[in-house]
């Protein structure tokens, strides 16, 4: 069976804060899903765009162009990151980008 082309992987922190633990589930919403909620709106329908661009040149061309599989790779980064902090997998408040 061929290996899978993508990996995900998380270094679980060795000691997680309690305090911050119960921030995160009692006022996620305000901290992380407010502001990371709106610039994942825009940065998904820009996403969104950018695979519709994407489509019509895989049609007319046959080719995905790489940059918009880069855009759409650090999209999807981001998503992980706010996704991996929200749930307490680790312990570093995502950026507010794709590029790092």
């Amino acid at each position: 069976m061929p290996e899978y082309p993508v990996k995900y992987d998380v270094d679980y922190p060795q000691k997680s804060n309690p305090l911050l633990v119960l921030a995160r589930f009692f006022l996620g919403w305000i901290y992380i899903g407010i502001p990371h909620g709106v610039f994942m709106a825009i940065y998904g329908i820009g996403a969104f765009l950018v695979l519709l661009y994407a489509g019509l040149m895989i049609i007319l061309n046959g080719n995905f162009p790489k940059e918009s599989f880069a855009f759409l790779i650090r999209y999807q980064r981001y998503v992980n990151r706010v996704q991996a902090y929200w749930m307490c997998m680790v312990d570093e408040y995502p950026p507010f980008s794709g590029w790092e």
